[in-house]
């Protein structure tokens, strides 16, 4: 019986693997295109030629079309037979109406806005502060250069990804035994609403600045959710809601440094009671960096926050230094189906 050959892919010289590394954002900026020019909708229907898609988005066709090659040579669009363009998987998830679409978060990644404070990467490292700081901006998120298209962009694409971590959370983590939960910093209340649909006998409040949650306010009404859940405005530096069993912070923490998130979970070890729980919800940077999916992960999200927040990727052992610091006992990590963990803490 003839025996199948295994195709070894080449070894490239690491003088091209660094040229592709340096030539990465190229791919970054035409994503950014294609979300703006919303190309995945247009092809929604079928493929069709750069000359018809040039004419719906008002471009020059023929340097739309070396665009659109060279996001099929990255495996978003497929070029045909007949020279026009189809969505491939990748591509399918830059479209707007579709669960799980992911063009809001392309966009906020490939913007101006990160981009920019990307380029002062060097002050970052010398400073140890934010790009934002250069601009003598202390608190990144009341920036008055960003507009609100900008705000728009990042509300929508952190709501794309927080439906996903509600399903896994929720699946992960027994919420029964508790019967308040306040999600500090709940942004417009994406993941309590998950958490709280899968939890018929659970009430909550979305905790966030007083914009997040007047928005926060009108998902909960949309979801039908207001006889078990409230959207309350304040500034969880200051204090947040008392009374409740269960604080939880979905990539809050790792927006700040460790003088601030102190603050905040000092907060709420004040506001809950005495078998109160702390729930972090964030990824763990690994014990020792490799070249696996999770390192890179864990890696490039802390430049970023680095870079644009003044925050940090933690640790396991980081986590239970904080949570001592603030008077909790770190009790156990629970996994999700996603590259979060839900770090469980206790009131000590």
């Amino acid at each position: 019986m003839a025996t199948e050959e295994k195709v070894v892919p080449p070894v490239l010289p690491p003088q091209i693997l660094l040229y592709q590394m340096a030539t990465a954002h190229y791919l970054s900026h035409v994503l950014h295109l294609a979300a703006t020019l919303g190309i995945a909708d247009l092809l929604r229907d079928g493929p069709r030629e750069s000359r018809e898609l040039a004419q719906v988005t008002a471009t020059h066709a023929p340097s739309l079309n070396r665009v659109l090659r060279l996001l099929a040579s990255a495996g978003v669009l497929a070029e045909q037979e007949n020279g026009a363009f189809a969505l491939t998987p990748i591509g399918e998830c830059l479209r707007t109406d579709i669960p799980g679409s992911a063009r809001a978060m392309v966009k906020l990644f490939t913007g101006p806005r990160i981009q920019e404070n990307w380029k002062e990467l060097e002050y970052c490292v010398r400073t140890g502060e934010p790009a934002t700081r250069k601009r003598s901006i202390v608190d990144h998120f009341s920036d008055p250069a960003r507009d609100p298209q900008e705000a728009a962009d990042f509300d929508a694409a952190m709501a794309d990804l927080t439906r996903m971590t509600a399903i896994a959370v929720a699946a992960a983590y027994d919420f029964t035994p508790f019967s308040t939960l306040v999600d500090v910093g709940g942004g417009n209340g994406a993941l309590l609403v998950g958490i709280l649909k899968a939890n018929p006998g659970l009430r909550g409040i979305v905790f966030d600045l007083p914009s997040a949650a007047e928005r926060a306010g009108h998902r909960i009404a949309e979801s039908q959710l207001t006889a078990r859940c409230q959207a309350v405005g304040g500034d969880f530096f200051a204090e947040v809601p008392g009374g409740a069993d269960v604080y939880l912070l979905k990539h809050v923490i790792h927006d700040w440094p460790d003088e601030r998130a102190l603050t905040i979970l000092k907060n709420c070890h004040r506001a809950m009671g005495a078998n109160g729980r702390l729930l972090i919800v964030e990824g763990i940077y690994p014990r020792r960096v490799d070249q696996s999916l999770e390192s890179r992960g864990a890696a490039a999200n802390d430049v970023n926050m680095l870079v644009n927040t003044g925050g940090r990727q933690r640790s396991e052992a980081e986590f239970r230094a904080l949570y001592g610091e603030a008077g909790f006992t770190l009790t156990r990590i629970v996994p999700t189906q996603t590259r979060v963990y839900v770090i469980e803490g206790k009131a000590a």
